[in-house]
């Protein structure tokens, strides 16, 4: 099995976090959460589906991954690169579908970059006057207007919340791992 797979150490914040402390807190528990259960497997079993679906935990990797780098726009204002900056954003299919040809490592690395990158622009933005408040660098919704960033925050968050669920019964029907939160082991991060 493969093990290459990282996200941050996560560490619960104090009863009286702020508004930002508890947002990081949050999407990062999700990545945590996420990466543990995808972390380990092989090829095999991150393409396996399990019916009716289609949906895989190597499409989720690259799913997220692509999600993490489009939010990152809004972040800094720089587009991703590559390998991220090949997407067919005309194929809503193709993360989930090019997937299966990406070993473990390469989706592995994938999300685990994208989610880092995401993160140093995300804690980059928030460090600027105007936190949570600040504008969007690229996101216009169909008004014009421009979300702030604790809306993209938040549907950052969101695209986790949702696929952490998808990630917990693709991973127990895959080998019965099952479980809210990683495991601390000492030295290892999921």
């Amino acid at each position: 099995m493969t093990e290459h797979l990282t996200a941050a150490v996560v560490t619960e914040p104090p009863m009286n976090a702020s508004e930002i402390e508890t947002v990081l807190y949050l999407l990062d528990r999700s990545r945590a959460q996420f990466a543990w259960k995808c972390a380990g497997l092989d090829a095999a079993a991150l393409n396996r589906p399990l019916p009716p679906s289609r949906m895989t935990l190597g499409g989720l990797l690259k799913h997220l991954a692509l999600v993490e780098e489009r939010y990152t726009i809004d972040f800094s204002g720089r587009a991703p690169g590559p390998p991220l900056d090949v997407a067919d954003h005309s194929d809503p299919e193709w993360a989930w579908r090019t997937a299966a040809e990406d070993s473990p490592e390469v989706l592995y690395a994938l999300w685990s970059n994208a989610a880092e990158h995401s993160r140093t622009a995300m804690a980059a933005a928030l460090a600027r006057e105007g936190g949570l408040d600040q504008v969007a660098e690229f996101t216009t919704g169909e008004d014009g207007g421009r979300p702030n960033l604790r809306r993209i925050a938040a549907d950052l968050h969101d695209e986790y919340a949702r696929h952490v669920g998808h990630a917990d019964l693709l991973r127990e029907a895959i080998d019965g791992l099952v479980g809210q939160d990683p495991p601390t082991v000492p030295g290892k991060t999921w």
